[in-house]
């Protein structure tokens, strides 16, 4: 019998048999499934099979989180199932499928905003500094501000003045370069067209609502027979769509009916320069009236007698938008209301405070269980996440797996969405979440957003304590595992294990994945590299448990038992083993220090692939676990992580 014969048994008849499964296809940790009908998926009785670590659904596909072993069980899936397995992107093109034209506009927009969002993040911290220093007036400089008295940090915000305009200003520059990476289109091309928009030639499209009819004529052409206004696109995100979706699908076409001899001057040619000019002449229009038109609904709606609604529902349902990957167009709505008039939104505030109520509501649980070392692995990383403004592994991995804290951060962050809301609270920039939030909000609002912040923090928190010991949207005896026996805390403990660095590189919490998967802590306890070479080298002495074909994954058991999966780079199976080298087997015995594999890290992101590699103990259920590499460089023969059975 083989052994994973009976689970996967199992594991068909819980997603609806056969029949019901329009594709399958497994990644290093999870097996991925195309439903025909996903209703018909029994989720209870598959998280119950002894082998599922969790299951999720991401983009169309359905999502059995199986951990070091998945090649084998998928093997023996597809033995009994006799269902033909796919490729991972095949298994995307067939998951298209079971999603609706919004679900896929949707997918499409973020895909397109996910790669330039540590910009965004990273311009919105500097905008926030600055706000701080140049609009704060401070009771112990008598009222003025920072800039007005001290001649350095005048000199600082200027400087910062550089990367913050880089970040924004130029922001249509990584839309469209985005777009033609996301859709296959010569990215250079994108760079170019970007450059355009926001080209020092046209007028700065923050002049553009106070010009003069002179102004207006300066930066005009007269062709003859048409005139054309030379408006710039500055912090527009949807002109900057449109034209860049000009561009792919004219370099599509052009390279369709193009001779092979001649596409390397012709496409580019005749690709960029209509979009070009497309842009300028209609499609920017278009978009600038669009972002106007959207701008002011909101704005509207934010300010109007009925705000007070507008601001409890978006505060309630902005966390249910993420689920859905909806939330993704509230940047483009973010975008435009500070291209707008005021340049300012009113809607980021409450995004801000929403991150913090799913942080405070994981808080809760801590403390309602309290003691409990499995819970805190997960809850306490999640938490921090959170409030740092990344609410996924809160929310995957707390908050909806029990639902009541869930519910208690919504209406937590309604709560504060109403307070923002009613005294007008706006902010200056975006990509600044969780509780560093405050630092993109107007000086003269931060008093009344600090309130907020505190609503956020306090209701979630009381609230989750009140669900859980009344059973409120679910039973509370049953909402978290236990590592209790009768009235003492099991303590028992065994050897520590150390295990060294696998990577010469930089060390993040495993909730800064940016795979849901890794970051929700579901796979197991770990960290995350980034900033590293190429060399990848055994962390124990132990036996090389699992080596994927594509060499992108390797599981490794120590001889005490521990079990450690390396992922190197996010979705980097696509490579199918290109730029990886296996230097061992499956099965070999390994010594600590011993190498594994070499990779070409600079081919693997000229491939569009994040080098970001988690390192995870699969098993951390039954060991303590601390981490005191996090937030260092660390290289090889320094202690990563240690495991001490519990």
């Amino acid at each position: 019998m083989a052994k994973f014969e009976q689970e996967a048994k199992d594991l068909l008849q819980a997603v609806g048999g056969k029949e019901n499964i329009a594709a399958v296809s497994h990644c290093a940790t999870r097996l991925r499934f195309v439903l025909n009908d996903e209703t018909k998926a029994d989720k209870k009785k598959i998280e119950s099979i002894s082998a599922v670590k969790g299951i999720f659904t991401n983009a169309g596909q359905f999502q059995v989180i199986i951990g070091n072993e998945v090649p084998t069980f998928y093997n023996d899936f597809v033995a009994v199932s006799g269902i033909e397995g796919v490729s991972k992107e095949a298994a995307k093109i067939a998951a298209k499928k079971n999603q609706n034209l919004l679900q896929r506009l949707v997918g499409v927009l973020a895909e397109i905003f996910t790669p330039i969002l540590p910009a965004i993040i990273v311009g919105g911290l500097i905008l926030g500094f600055r706000n701080i220093l140049e609009a704060v007036p401070m009771s112990f400089l008598d009222g003025q501000t920072i800039v007005d008295v001290s001649s350095f940090w005048a000199a600082v915000n200027r400087f910062l003045w550089l990367p913050g305009e880089a970040i924004f200003h130029f922001l249509p520059v990584a839309v469209t370069w985005s777009i033609t990476r996301r859709m296959g289109g010569t990215q250079i091309l994108g760079i170019v067209l970007g450059i355009t928009l926001v080209s020092p030639q046209l007028m700065n499209a923050y002049g553009v609502n106070s010009a003069s009819a002179s102004d207006i004529a300066a930066y005009t052409i007269d062709f003859g027979f048409a005139e054309l206004f030379l408006r710039g696109y500055q912090a527009q995100v949807i002109p900057a769509m449109l034209a860049g979706f000009t561009l792919v699908y004219l370099e599509r076409f052009f390279r369709k009916y193009t001779p092979e001899a001649l596409s390397m001057i012709l496409v580019p040619f005749f690709s960029l320069l209509p979009a070009i000019i497309i842009a300028h002449a209609v499609l920017g229009p278009i978009g600038w009236w669009i972002s106007e038109g959207v701008s002011t609904v909101v704005n509207a709606g934010l300010t109007s007698s009925v705000s007070w609604l507008f601001a409890i529902l978006f505060g309630a349902l902005y966390a249910p938008l993420v689920i859905t990957g909806l939330h993704h167009t509230t940047l483009a709505i973010d975008f435009a209301l500070i291209g707008g008039a005021l340049q300012s939104t009113n809607l980021w505030p409450m995004i801000a405070l929403s991150n913090i109520a799913q942080g405070a509501a994981v808080v809760g649980i801590i403390i309602a269980n309290r003691g409990n070392k499995k819970e805190e692995q997960v809850s306490v990383p999640a938490a921090i996440s959170a409030w740092l403004g990344v609410t996924e592994p809160a929310m995957f991995g707390i908050n909806l797996k029990y639902m009541f804290p869930f519910v208690a951060a919504m209406i937590g962050s309604a709560s504060a969405a109403l307070v923002v809301t009613l005294f007008g609270v706006r902010a200056n920039a975006v990509g600044v979440g969780g509780l560093p939030g405050i630092l993109a909000i107007r000086g003269q609002d931060m008093g009344i957003f600090a309130l907020a912040m505190l609503i956020a923090i306090v209701v979630p928190i009381m609230l989750t304590l009140f669900f859980h010991k009344s059973g409120k949207f679910g039973k509370a005896e049953e909402q978290v595992p236990e590592l209790e026996s009768g009235n003492e805390v099991a303590t028992t403990i065994s050897k520590t294990v150390e295990i060294s660095a696998v990577l010469n590189g930089k060390v993040f919490p495993l909730t800064e994945a940016k795979d849901p998967a890794f970051a929700s802590g579901t796979m197991g306890v770990g960290v995350i590299y980034d900033e590293i070479d190429g060399e990848l080298f055994a962390p124990f002495d132990g036996t090389v448990a699992t080596l994927f074909p594509t060499k992108h994954a390797i599981g490794i058991v120590s001889d005490e038992g521990v079990e450690v999966l390396v992922h190197i780079g996010i979705d980097t199976v696509n490579l199918q083993g290109e730029h990886f080298e296996a230097l061992v087997q499956q099965g070999e015995k390994v010594k600590r220090g011993d190498k594994l594999v070499k990779f070409d890290v600079k081919a693997i992101k000229e491939a569009g692939y994040l080098i970001q590699t988690p390192v995870i103990i699969t098993n951390s259920a039954d060991y303590q676990v601390d981490v005191p590499s996090e937030g260092n460089q660390v290289k090889i023969g320094e202690v990563l992580m240690t495991a001490t059975k519990i």
